[in-house]
């Protein structure tokens, strides 16, 4: 994949008016390349690593980037990790600098995984993301999670995919 390119977001199925139903195609096993990609950085609070106010931060930063055309939504990417049991961090990619967020830069290697499961088998896919990268013979780095889908989505879809994305060192 070339520099700071993503996989093709299809987002042409939306029967919930939320999020689009998400098509694993072209996400499995892929290896992006970022060098200096601009990403939106926010974070959520948390209870014991549930996040309780993702809703409106994520509507405010997502009207941000597309109130000011910073996004291509056929390359839609939100990296999510927590911090703590009290914090998630969330990094939406960009096209440009979004004005009244904290910007941030992502570069190196990450390696992809497509998982299908409820969110709280995320640390067994932590570890497969671990042994995935090392398999490759390289260490792993910060693993995020992109969660392609809501909680409400994912149960009206009737799946809930989630991309396991590692820097690889």
């Amino acid at each position: 994949m070339e520099k700071n390119a993503t996989p093709f977001y299809d987002a042409s199925v939306d029967t919930t008016g939320c999020c689009p139903k998400f098509n694993t195609e072209g996400w499995d096993d892929q290896v992006l390349h970022f060098e200096d990609k601009p990403f939106v950085r926010a974070e959520t609070r948390a209870a014991m690593h549930v996040p309780l106010n993702m809703g409106s931060v994520f509507s405010r930063v997502f009207k941000h980037i597309l109130d000011q055309g910073a996004v291509d939504v056929s390359h839609s990417l939100v990296l999510s990790q927590d911090l703590s049991p009290w914090k998630g961090e969330h990094l939406f990619a960009v096209d440009k600098p979004v004005e009244g967020e904290e910007m941030t830069k992502l570069s190196g290697d990450f390696l992809t995984k497509v998982f299908e499961g409820p969110y709280r088998d995320a640390k067994g896919w932590y570890g497969e993301m671990k042994e995935a990268v090392t398999a490759r013979g390289k260490t792993p780095g910060r693993i995020y999670f992109f969660y392609t889908t809501c909680p409400k989505c994912a149960k009206v879809y009737g799946k809930n995919y989630v991309v396991g994305v590692a820097e690889m060192l």
